[in-house]
């Protein structure tokens, strides 16, 4: 994922940074506890395909 694109997207729950991790091809909200994932090179911030993280 870019960088430019990357500092402009913002937790669509908090509006907090998001951290991208490209093992998994995701951006982790820390504050919620969210996991969005990225497909083809797009966020997909849409809170029915976040993924909660365990504790």
């Amino acid at each position: 994922m870019k960088k430019k694109l990357q500092s402009l997207i913002v937790c669509p729950v908090c509006k907090g940074q998001l951290v991208y991790r490209s093992r998994r091809r995701e951006l982790v909200c820390k504050t919620d506890r969210l996991a969005f994932p990225v497909r083809h090179g797009v966020p997909v911030l849409l809170l029915s395909d976040a993924r909660h993280l365990s504790e």
